[in-house]
């Protein structure tokens, strides 16, 4: 019997489009004679829809006329099985309900990818893929991942942090940033991805655009030195926090100071069409030193086990051309096309990631079957407020 799995993508996020690609490339490249794969697009309000056009990239040009040929879902767990039914329900009739073993998230940015959907599908009780609750949050706030590391040993570069209360006085962050960092710097929101609004400030006036970019994103806002003489090299890594493994090395190519957002999709949208990450310009393998390529692979699988990640992610890394320091950057819990080009050259194709994937979900699922989430306490017989305040000490 096929393993039936919900496969997620779009949601509340600045990098929804970007995840509609993903999503729909995975639900492409799955073994159907070992899933039976239900697409799920997830509006940018995160209403779920499924239906005969949602798994197709072109019926997306035109998302209004897609969902109204679609079946808005939501997820339900009766009986200890969860399915994607039919709502609203109808009052008479024959609800449409798909039942599913497995939840599939390829999503992206903030409201998805930092915890708070794997967290909804923890609740549900349904196995899902990719990082826990807590690896999903801590990889996708770089300030906390960055402290977390240095209890690891990998090298990260030293940043400030600020919060919306910091900028009401913009020119105390300034003055801060000026004296503890100095110039170049780049500037970026705690918690998003895909270079979204990401800056490099060279001097007074750019940094405090910076700044006023990088809070229109987020309600915290990471700074910490630019490496002008930057080369970045990324690897992907495959298993969980017990047992995991390196992909090959890439170096992405851009046009700036850093990978911009256009690198990655947009410049490529214009010359034929978008294949998300997969299309973005890059040497692979990088153009390094076999100890090089020891060195990032190694640290990359020292970085995931680190946070506690399962599945697949991607790590970027900076060497500074100046002195040759290696820099962990940020890493990507759910990268832009799952990274499936990075697994390809080392025999990985992308069905049997995907494959590899699903196992490491039902793994650990099977582990957590395992541990003890009830206490047995008569507590509640004697339960009584009698003017007491409460009963928690």
């Amino acid at each position: 019997m096929k393993i039936r799995v919900a496969m997620f993508f779009g949601g509340k996020s600045v990098e929804h489009e970007v995840s509609v690609i993903s999503g729909i490339q995975a639900y492409l490249a799955m073994d159907t004679d070992k899933y039976d794969v239900t697409p799920v697009y997830m509006t940018k309000k995160n209403e779920m829809y499924i239906g005969a056009d949602i798994g197709k990239i072109e019926s997306y040009k035109d998302i209004n006329a897609l969902l109204k040929r679609s079946k808005r879902v939501i997820m339900i767990n009766e009986n200890g099985r969860v399915s994607l039914v039919e709502y609203p329900l109808k009052k008479f009739g024959k609800n449409l309900s798909v039942e599913i073993d497995v939840a599939f998230p390829v999503v992206h940015g903030t409201n998805v990818e930092d915890g708070a959907f794997q967290g909804y599908l923890k609740t549900l009780g349904i196995p899902f893929v990719g990082c826990d609750v807590t690896a999903s949050a801590v990889g996708m706030d770089k300030y906390i991942m960055k402290e977390v590391l240095k209890g690891y040993d990998v090298p990260v570069l030293d940043a400030l942090l600020f919060t919306g209360a910091d900028y009401a006085d913009v020119e105390s962050v300034l003055n801060r940033i000026e004296e503890k960092l100095g110039y170049p710097v780049i500037v970026k929101p705690v918690n998003l991805g895909s270079s979204v609004g990401i800056t490099v400030a060279k001097d007074r006036a750019s940094l405090e655009n910076a700044v006023d970019e990088a809070f229109r994103y987020a309600t915290k806002v990471l700074v910490e030195h630019a490496i002008t003489n930057l080369r970045e090299v990324n690897c992907s890594v495959l298993g969980d926090e017990n047992d995991a493994i390196a992909s090959e090395c890439e170096e992405p190519l851009h046009t700036k100071d850093i990978l911009s957002y256009e690198d990655k999709y947009v410049s490529n949208a214009k010359s034929g069409g978008s294949k998300g990450m997969a299309s973005v310009s890059r040497r692979i393998p990088a153009e390094i030193s076999s100890k090089e390529r020891d060195e990032i692979r190694e640290l990359a699988v020292r970085s995931f086990k680190a946070l506690g990640c399962n599945g697949v992610s991607r790590i970027d890394f900076m060497i500074d051309e100046d002195n040759g320091k290696l820099y962990f950057n940020e890493i990507n819990t759910i990268p832009g096309s799952l990274a499936f080009y990075l697994w390809e050259p080392v025999g990985v194709p992308y069905s049997e990631l995907l494959d590899r994937m699903i196992k490491l979900a039902i793994k650990r699922t099977r582990a957590e079957e395992n541990l003890t989430f009830t206490f047995n306490t008569n507590i509640l017989a004697n339960a009584g407020f009698g003017g007491a305040k409460g009963v928690k000490r």
